[in-house]
């Protein structure tokens, strides 16, 4: 592949909700380019972007692909990111690495949750951004009504840029609105107007140059006196009124029919910044927040936002902000102060390698085998560091606990769970203190069933999945008072010890407190540790349900002691069955975690999406609307909602979803705690 400048970089992700055409119109593009021959088929998965086995079983995008596309004396650095929910931090990533966005939309589904997903992703970038309209060439494909969907979801003006010349089976090409002329056909060969088109197309146009014209203030004025713009002029309004937000080009075209497709890249190459036009990022130096040059001669400052690990080992792709990058290089990896060799830089195309020599800023690579650098690690100069920050992610919603099929699995564990959860930062895993469970979270389930699927076939790892448990603690209401007398005598020496204790309920949070009333030497000082380290072990091991008690106060205040027989085994014991006789008289009950959660939905799931919470003893906090969607604030316990993911999708046709935080402990209703102690001694019982 060619070493381009700067200025001749576009870096465009491809985003949209699942079954939008992204791929098909990547495969479009290969092939229009000469990269490939023959487009290939995602039921086939012969696609260049889907090439993992997970994502040509599935039929369906998993990651993020880089394919590099050079058309006419520019590189398109083109990112296909993965359209279903469970992804979206690949789409964040991708994000956060380019300067514009090909948002894609279904011709007959319109508008979908994927869709509205990665605008406001897309919104909290200020990307500029263009519509695609694709599969025009579908049954009922109507390009006003695709209009119209987008006007009624978001808050933004759009224009179409051309009109589709022929409907549905029909489509063919499509008029220019900006040249007034068509492109006809999979090469994009240029025509008259349709005479049926000229006066529909007019009107679109004169709405097109206002669009432009109010993108810059010297065209505007030129527009007001009545002057026309020229086709350059209707151009660089459009890139400034698109850079300023205030409007939203409209395209459309067909993947799988390879139409609309190469005077599509020239509008990307037209309309879309470079990395050198858009403006410099910033990065963390060593005393203060440092911009960024575009330019290739500056200390080198590269972000890697992907990570992936195959048969060939560890790819790293990364995205240059400042400097260049040469093979056989050394840089410095700042977020682990190590040094990185760059042995043979590449540009990946889908899972093929295109070695080049050296990528300036700007441009997009991948470096093979770094030792060190994960996901989110910044590159730069031994001499100049810099660390750049890569996205926020949406909080994890779903979990599941692991367990290793076999003994060999067991050693293998840890590292496949860390080694993916670096390659995909909305991974997450954790030893849970309280169920003694590995626990693996992500975006929902479809995300985790990936997940451990990697496992197995990259690492090796065959990993087996369950609910996790609900990390419910005991605690008591009531002080109590009891004393308990532990005597034990055998053939030997025998074991005695008395222990008088109390305990008290502490405030939520204060943990454990242990106090020492023993008076008159009752007690040896030297056993007083023994009955202390005796509670603890019931503490650990909890006295209803088997979990671990909190927020209590233990005072001892009594007991006895025999010369012979007393020793640190018997106060051990007597301290831990009088705990328990304690607890048990205390008002002993559970307590179960609670979260605030925030559920979005559209305005007409509300009522059921509210119903819904209130089985599962949530109290309803708040009530907002933004836009068509409802906002629903609440805190729920977590025992309620280990599955509300699948259940909001479900009856909100997907278009819910919702975040999680911890919010704090709280006593579990008498009921719900019998039948947890209940299901707890028959699970004993069977065992």
């Amino acid at each position: 592949m060619n070493e381009y400048k700067t200025e001749q970089i576009r870096n465009i992700a491809l985003i949209g909700h699942g079954g939008a055409g992204k791929t098909s119109l990547t495969e479009a593009m290969l092939h229009d380019t000469g990269v490939i021959t023959r487009m290939g088929k995602i039921e086939d998965g012969s696609t260049v972007s889907d090439f993992d086995d997970e994502e040509i079983r599935r039929t369906m995008s998993l990651n993020t692909s880089l394919i590099p596309c050079e058309w006419k004396g520019h590189k398109l650095n083109l990112l296909d990111t993965p359209g279903y929910l469970d992804f979206a931090g690949d789409v964040k990533n991708a994000l956060r690495v380019v300067e514009g966005a090909l948002v894609l939309i279904d011709a007959v589904a319109g508008v979908e949750v994927g869709t509205e997903l990665v605008w406001g992703y897309a919104d909290e970038r200020e990307l500029p951004r263009m519509v695609v309209v694709s599969k025009m060439d579908r049954d009922n494909a109507d390009y006003q009504v695709a209009l119209k969907a987008l006007n009624d979801a978001f808050d933004a003006t759009f224009v179409p840029l051309v009109l589709p010349i022929g409907k549905e089976q029909g489509f063919e090409g499509v008029l220019d609105l900006i040249s007034m002329k068509a492109r006809i056909g999979a090469k994009g060969e240029a025509g008259d107007a349709p005479a049926d088109l000229v006066d529909e197309a007019a009107e679109w146009r004169e709405k097109l140059v206002e669009a432009a014209a109010e993108g810059d203030d010297g065209l505007i004025m030129k527009y007001f006196e009545d002057e026309e713009l020229t086709e350059d002029e209707i151009r660089f309004g459009l890139q400034a009124a698109m850079r300023a937000e205030s409007l939203v080009p409209v395209y459309f075209v067909s993947g799988t029919a390879n139409v609309g497709v190469v005077p599509l890249m020239e509008t990307v190459i037209d309309l879309f910044p470079s990395p050198a036009d858009a403006g410099s990022d910033e990065g963390e130096g060593v005393k203060e927040i440092e911009t960024l040059p575009v330019d290739s001669s500056a200390p080198l400052a590269a972000l890697v936002f992907k990570t992936f690990t195959d048969q060939y080992g560890k790819r790293s792709f990364f995205r240059i902000f400042s400097g260049s990058i040469e093979s056989d290089t050394r840089v410095q990896n700042s977020n682990k102060r190590q040094e990185e060799r760059i042995g043979q830089l590449c540009v990946m195309r889908g899972k093929e390698a295109l070695p080049v020599p050296r990528l300036a800023a700007g441009d997009i690579g991948c470096a093979v085998k770094l030792g060190n650098t994960e996901t989110a690690d910044t590159l730069c100069d031994r001499g100049h560091p810099i660390t750049m920050k890569l996205a926020s992610y949406p909080t994890a919603v779903y979990e599941v606990s692991v367990h290793p099929r076999t003994q060999a699995d067991q050693a293998k564990m840890a590292s496949s769970l860390s080694r993916l959860s670096n390659e995909d930062l909305t991974l997450n895993w954790r030893m849970d203190p309280i169920t003694k469970e590995t626990i693996l979270s992500g975006m929902g389930e479809v995300h985790l069933v990936v997940a451990i699927k990697r496992a197995e076939t990259r690492f090796g790892t065959q990993l087996d999945t369950a609910v996790p448990k609900v990390p419910y603690q005991e605690t008591i209401t009531k002080t109590c008072a009891t004393r308990y007398r532990h005597k034990k005598q055998t053939g030997g020496s025998g074991q005695f010890a008395e222990v008088h204790l109390r305990v008290e309920p502490l405030k939520r949070g204060e943990g454990f407190e242990y106090v020492n009333e023993v008076v008159g030497g009752r007690i040896s000082q030297s056993y007083i540790p023994s009955i202390q380290k005796g509670i603890k072990q019931v503490m650990a091991q909890g006295v209803i349900a088997g979990y671990p008690v909190v927020d209590v106060l233990a005072a001892v205040y009594d007991g006895k002691e025999h010369p012979v027989d007393s020793k640190d085994i018997a106060f051990q014991i007597a301290g831990r069955e009088v705990f328990k006789l304690c607890v048990q008289g205390a008002g002993a009950v559970l307590l179960e975690p609670v979260y605030d959660i925030s559920v979005v939905v559209p305005i007409e799931n509300m009522g059921d999406t509210i119903g819904d919470l209130n089985t599962r003893r949530a109290r309803v906090q708040g009530m907002d609307q933004e836009g068509t969607k409802g906002v629903i604030r609440a805190q729920v316990p977590l025992a309620e909602i280990l599955r509300y993911a699948n259940d909001l999708r479900s009856f909100t046709g997907g278009r819910g979803y919702y975040t999680l935080e911890f919010s704090h402990y709280e006593t579990v209703p008498a009921h719900v705690q019998k039948e947890i102690v209940d299901r707890i001694k028959r699970e004993k019982e069977e065992a």
